[in-house]
C-alpha cells in the first residue's frame, strides 16, 4: 500500500490527509508499512469481500473514533475539497465499544445523508464504554467544488474491533458501499 492510503495526523495537517482517498473496494489494500508511534493518529482503509474497512489509531479511544469517522468521510468526499463552515453535534450510545463505533459512524453518516454535510475534521470531546458525543466540522455538499466518490450506507458489526494496546487505541470498522 503506498502513503496515500495512511494518514497520520501531524500538527501541519490537522486532519492528516492528503492525496486521493477514493477508489473501487478492490483497489485498497493492507498496509504492510512501520507501526506509528502512540501519540500518533491517522486512518487508512483496507480490503474486505465486497466492501470497504476503516482501520484507525489514535492515543485516546475517542480520537480514534474520530479518526475512523475522518476515514469514512475520505470515502465519500477529498476532505481537502471541504471547508470548514459548519459543525453539527453528534452522539451515539451502545452497550459495548463495538457497538458503540457502529453507532457512532451511523449517526455521522445519518448528519452526511439527511443534512447533506460533507467532512473535513471530526473531534470527539467524550467518549467512554457506552457514549460518544464530538462534532462534525465541514460544509453542504457543493456539485461545483467537491468531487464526490463512494456512496457508503452504513457501518457494520461485522469484524468490528476496538482495542487498547501500550497506550494505542485501534479501531476496524467494516461499511457497506
Amino acid at each position: 500500500m503506498d502513503d496515500r492510503r495512511r494518514r497520520a495526523a501531524d500538527s501541519a495537517n490537522r486532519d492528516g490527509r492528503s492525496g486521493d482517498h477514493r477508489g473501487a473496494p478492490g483497489a485498497l489494500r493492507r498496509s504492510r508499512g512501520r507501526r506509528l508511534s502512540a501519540s500518533a493518529a491517522g486512518w487508512e482503509h483496507f480490503e474486505t469481500e465486497a466492501d470497504v474497512g476503516v482501520h484507525a489509531w489514535a492515543a485516546t479511544r475517542g480520537a480514534a473514533f474520530a479518526q475512523a469517522a475522518l476515514g469514512v468521510f475520505a470515502l465519500i468526499v477529498r476532505p481537502e475539497e471541504v471547508e470548514e463552515r459548519e459543525q453539527r453535534e453528534v452522539r451515539a450510545q451502545a452497550d459495548s465499544p463495538e457497538r458503540l463505533l457502529v453507532a457512532w459512524i451511523n449517526e455521522c453518516l445519518y448528519v452526511h445523508e439527511i443534512e447533506g454535510i460533507v467532512v473535513r475534521q471530526v473531534e470527539v470531546d467524550a467518549c467512554t464504554e457506552t457514549v460518544v458525543h464530538g462534532v462534525l466540522r465541514g460544509e453542504e455538499v457543493d456539485a461545483g467544488r467537491h468531487q464526490l466518490g463512494t456512496v457508503v450506507k452504513a457501518a457494520t458489526l461485522h469484524r468490528v474491533s476496538v482495542t487498547e494496546s501500550a497506550g494505542r487505541h485501534e479501531v476496524r470498522v467494516i461499511v457497506d458501499v
